[in-house]
């Protein structure tokens, strides 16, 4: 079978007794043999190319199935699977990213020096199989899917502004207040107009910003300048609420808290390079009184 698969991989006899070290009559053989004991004929074999038949096509997805099966069997018991190597592929969105995962992804490099790993830090939701992503800590309400999730926090969505701002301007009691305050607005996927109050979010405000800017960075930095309003998630701005820069108003309306997912498409068969990761993850973002 694994001789099947290399050869319909490859296209060719010859690349695949290559490739597996094998001269190509043995490999031509071993494929003689396999086609005698299915009773089917696996390949069209050409003069220039060797294609799959209908039959062999199908026995292919079967026989990639099996072998990738097997080799998991071999490696758990081998053991292979307790040590992380290899590459990992992590995603958040920018800020959290930025604050929060990459000190633990930098920790986990430090305890595991086989692996190497990319962040991708993006403002958008991302596809973890086409975009070949191994573990994805999500903001919200997560879609229906085969995925596996584990919930590791929450955050906040809040209105804040400086000290000096609100002793200019004052402090907004309702919602309704906010048309008469200046309004700071982000133009990234996950931002709004209309912004939402209430445990049942269903009073909205439509804002209508004086100021819109394409990162969350520079709406808060704006907010902390003391220019106007924003609306970000409580865990951006933790540092600065904690360092007295910037306050949170209309905490009695804000809408119910965002949950936070570590995601993966692997489930139970996660390598240990996953594993171990989530593992990190969830132990070092649970204990984070910041977004709990």
């Amino acid at each position: 079978m694994r001789v099947f698969v290399k050869v319909a991989e490859t296209g060719g006899f010859a690349e695949a007794a290559r490739q597996l070290n094998m001269s190509p009559p043995v490999v031509t053989r071993a494929i003689a043999s396999l086609e005698d004991i299915i009773g089917a004929r696996l390949f069209t074999r050409t003069t220039r190319s060797v294609r799959l038949t209908e039959a062999g096509a199908r026995y292919f997805e079967d026989c990639s199935r099996i072998l990738a099966e097997i080799a998991e069997a071999e490696a758990a018991a081998a053991g292979s699977y307790a040590t992380p190597t290899g590459n990992l592929s992590v995603t958040a969105s920018v800020l959290f990213g930025q604050i929060y995962v990459l000190p633990i992804l930098t920790e986990y490099l430090d305890r595991h020096p086989a692996v190497a790993a990319r962040a991708l830090f993006l403002d958008r939701v991302t596809n973890l199989i086409d975009e070949g992503i191994d573990v994805a800590i999500r903001i919200g309400r997560l879609p229906d899917s085969s995925y596996a999730a584990i919930r590791v926090g929450t955050v906040r969505q809040v209105v804040c502004g400086s000290p000096a701002y609100f002793a200019q301007h004052g402090v907004p009691e309702t919602p309704g207040d906010l048309a008469h305050h200046r309004i700071i607005g982000a133009t990234s996927a996950f931002s709004s107009l209309d912004w939402r109050f209430g445990r049942d979010a269903k009073t909205t405000v439509t804002v209508k910003p004086r100021l819109l800017c394409s990162t969350f960075e520079a709406v808060i930095s704006a907010s902390r300048q003391g220019w106007g309003l924003a609306r970000p998630l409580s865990y951006q701005i933790g540092p600065d609420l904690a360092a007295g820069k910037l306050m949170t108003v209309l905490s009695d309306y804000e809408p119910e808290p965002l949950p936070i997912h570590i995601v993966h498409p692997e489930g139970r068969r996660a390598s240990a390079t996953v594993r171990g990761f989530i593992d990190l993850t969830v132990e070092r973002l649970r204990a984070n009184p910041l977004i709990n």
